[in-house]
């Protein structure tokens, strides 16, 4: 299973260990991560929401995943339960992967002003962004000799895009919380980075109303002209996590074949 994707293999990570959490099936941006820093030499655990299960464990022992915990993301109790079981295997790690995020459908699609809800905005922002904050912290006290996190954001974080909406401000805050943190564990050798993807094939892209046209329109109006790919986000990733993203912490990185930095489309993209 981590051979679905045309990952190159090496040792970049070779001795390193640490924690991807959310990955939900073999289409996950965390998926994608955890087979390439496996490929590269590391010990990859996962946390995973436990209806992911059955998905999820399979594709983690193709890897040589040996550690596996369930969490519940706005839930300090099974959050410490599910470090507690990575600490007490490993004691130490070296990077953490945070690929966790969640709206209510209803807050997806449509008006934002109009759709969203005093309840289902303060969840957003607790599971996509304050989870990141909580998890760091966790991971944070097994890093005694430094170390390097990274999580996904999107674009809808910096530009308002049709139906992304109250995610879009969540990301917006994810992104914000990624610098502070990234200042208060500078000194302790710990760099934090974001990686913003792409529109992809993921399951949460199949929540947001319209998804399918993201991916369609990222494709014709990016610098390149393809789509997002898995190998070139998983690439990044490597690199912020490895040593050889040393002296970078504190970065957005845009992943997305360059259509971040578009102005208006050329006449053929028209």
């Amino acid at each position: 299973m981590a051979d679905d994707y045309d990952l190159p293999k090496g040792a970049l990570m070779a001795g390193k260990r640490g924690l991807v959490m959310g990955v939900a099936n073999h289409n996950s941006i965390a998926w994608g991560i955890a087979a390439q820093l496996a490929a590269q030499g590391a010990e990859v655990g996962l946390a995973y929401m436990e209806a992911n299960e059955k998905r999820v464990r399979p594709l983690g022992e193709s890897i040589g995943t040996r550690i596996f915990a369930t969490f519940d993301a706005s839930s300090d109790a099974s959050m410490e339960a599910a470090f507690k079981a990575f600490e007490d295997a490993w004691g130490t790690m070296d990077f953490l992967v945070h690929a966790i995020a969640y709206a209510d459908r209803g807050q997806i699609k449509g008006s934002f002003v109009e759709n969203a809800t005093r309840a289902a905005f303060a969840q957003a922002l607790d599971i996509s962004a304050y989870s990141f904050v909580d998890a760091a912290r966790r991971a944070s006290r097994m890093m005694p000799g430094g170390g390097a996190m990274v999580t996904l954001t999107y674009l809808g974080s910096e530009r308002a895009i049709p139906n992304y909406n109250t995610m879009g401000v969540a990301k917006a805050a994810l992104e914000a919380a990624t610098r502070y943190i990234a200042r208060d564990l500078g000194p302790q050798g710990i760099r934090v980075n974001a990686i913003s993807a792409g529109a992809m094939r993921t399951l949460s892209l199949a929540g947001i109303s319209g998804g399918r046209g993201m991916l369609a329109q990222g494709r014709a109006l990016s610098a390149l002209k393809e789509d997002t790919s898995m190998e070139g986000v998983a690439g990044a990733a490597l690199w912020l996590l490895s040593d050889l993203g040393r002296s970078t912490t504190g970065e957005i990185v845009h992943v997305d074949a360059g259509f971040h930095m578009m102005g208006l489309p050329s006449e053929e993209a028209e």
